[in-house]
């Protein structure tokens, strides 16, 4: 019969041992010796012993001995076999009581569970992927060409062409939420680099802190809990193209030190790996911060912010470019009519008085979703100012006023900006872009204070 138990035992995965009182082990199947990487000795082992992982719950095991509780469960516990594969089970541990001899015992079962971990890890790991691609998703909003005929956006020409003639030097590119960095970071690769070169993208604040150094440097095997296998980074992927790095201001202090480092030497580690890479990509940073006081307030490094900004350049906001508003609409206009399968030939002159008297805070992001919108409803053949829903009645953000005093004794600068903001939420009943708004911040900025303030 024991011979019967052990097989059905085995082929379940399964294995048991029974401690005493003092918790040595009296009794166990073969199968134990699997789960115990070497620390099974029969007639000497310890329950602390076997299972390591138990000490500091003797509480919880004294309880069971007790017969007090009537389980107590450790998941997802790991062994290394013997070709060295990680093993995972789950161990299981009830009260026992022998009868025939009065004593109280401690059962323990466990169960192996590598398949159903392993399984979970993938999948795991695949919504990381899938997280990280989305973020890096390329969608340029106006196409692959800078339209516009403003001198703001001529020296934005005049800017690319210089630089695309140098195809190492590290560019920063500062600019509000929506002016079209990515493109023009795009348009300079385009212009500086060969056709098949890769152009790789990543938004620093759209990827956890706990994903993004390995995404961007890459990882072995077994470097973290879900590594099943090493992958290369995003540095590796840029090799011999463009890395762009957006919203660069939001990258996690630790890891500003490495990429400066990586900015210095062009070589880098995978994350569990000690063998250096090489490789050789032009880094293309753009952010909507002010990054020199980020410096002031700690939340970037100086070094860092220098190697960055040796080619820098400001994108201007799309109320600063006059006629181009109309110049963009019409574009829009043509590519979603083409896309939607409309008829529709422009703006009228009342829509493009309306666009032009707006002031864009979202600029040619917001620009591009309010033709999008406008086509997609539109019932005659030019766009009539009744399509366009603009935020007209949205509060402006109003001049700072002038009959403040500064208390003699001083004040703490950070306290009464946290208030504000605490106060512009409550006014904006919770709604963060009519708070922004309030306090006259594009939605990214004031998001990033609300993190900072812990609001």
């Amino acid at each position: 019969m024991s011979a019967f138990i052990e097989k059905i035992l085995r082929e379940s995965k399964i294995a048991y041992g029974l401690f005493d009182q003092d918790y040595f082990l009296q009794d166990n199947s073969a199968l134990l010796a699997r789960y115990t990487s070497g620390r099974l000795q029969k007639k000497s082992a310890t329950l602390w012993d076997i299972f390591p992982e138990l000490v500091g719950v003797e509480d919880k095991i004294a309880e069971l001995l007790q017969q007090s509780t009537k389980k107590f469960e450790f998941e997802q516990l790991t062994r290394l076999t013997m070709d060295e594969k990680i093993q995972y089970f789950t161990l299981s541990l009830y009260p026992y009581k022998d009868d025939t001899i009065s004593n109280n015992f401690l059962l323990c079962i466990i169960t192996d569970t590598t398949k159903e971990t392993s399984l979970q890890q993938e999948i795991q790991q695949q919504r990381n992927e899938i997280l990280l691609l989305q973020a890096t998703v390329h969608q340029y909003g106006i196409g692959d060409e800078i339209y516009g005929e403003s001198s703001h956006i001529q020296v934005v020409r005049e800017f690319i062409e210089k630089i695309a003639r140098i195809r190492n030097t590290t560019i920063l590119l500062h600019g509000e939420s929506g002016t079209g960095k990515n493109l023009v970071a795009y348009t300079i690769h385009k212009k500086s680099m060969e056709q098949d070169s890769p152009f790789v993208e990543i938004n620093c604040a759209s990827i956890p802190d706990t994903l993004i150094e390995s995404e961007i440097f890459g990882y072995e095997k077994g470097a973290f809990t879900n590594a099943l296998n090493s992958k290369k980074g995003l540095l590796e992927e840029a090799h011999g193209g463009t890395l762009f790095l957006d919203e660069i201001g939001e990258l996690p202090l630790p890891l500003q030190s490495k990429f400066l480092s990586f900015l210095e030497t062009k070589r880098f580690r995978r994350l569990g790996s000690t063998q250096e890479h090489t490789v050789q990509v032009r880094i293309i940073a753009a952010t909507n911060r002010n990054l020199q006081k980020a410096v002031e307030n700690k939340e970037f490094r100086q070094d860092l912010f220098y190697r960055l900004n040796v080619v820098s350049t400001e994108l201007p906001p799309l109320r600063q470019l006059g006629r181009d508003v109309i110049i963009l609409a019409n574009h829009f206009i043509s590519s979603f009519a083409c896309e939607f399968g409309k008829k529709i030939s422009g703006l009228s002159k009342e829509a493009e008085h309306k666009l032009m008297d707006y002031h864009w805070p979202g600029n040619v992001r917001e620009l591009r979703n309010v033709i999008e919108r406008a086509v997609i409803f539109a019932e005659q053949k030019q766009i009539m100012p009744n399509d366009l829903i603009l935020f007209e009645n949205a509060p402006r953000a109003k001049a700072e006023p002038d009959h403040f005093v500064l208390p003699d004794e001083g004040l703490l600068l950070s306290a009464v900006e946290k208030k504000l903001f605490a106060q512009a939420i409550e006014k904006a009943a919770g709604n963060q872009t009519k708070a922004a708004k309030l306090l006259g911040l594009s939605l990214d900025t004031f998001r990033y204070r609300v993190k900072k303030f812990k609001l």
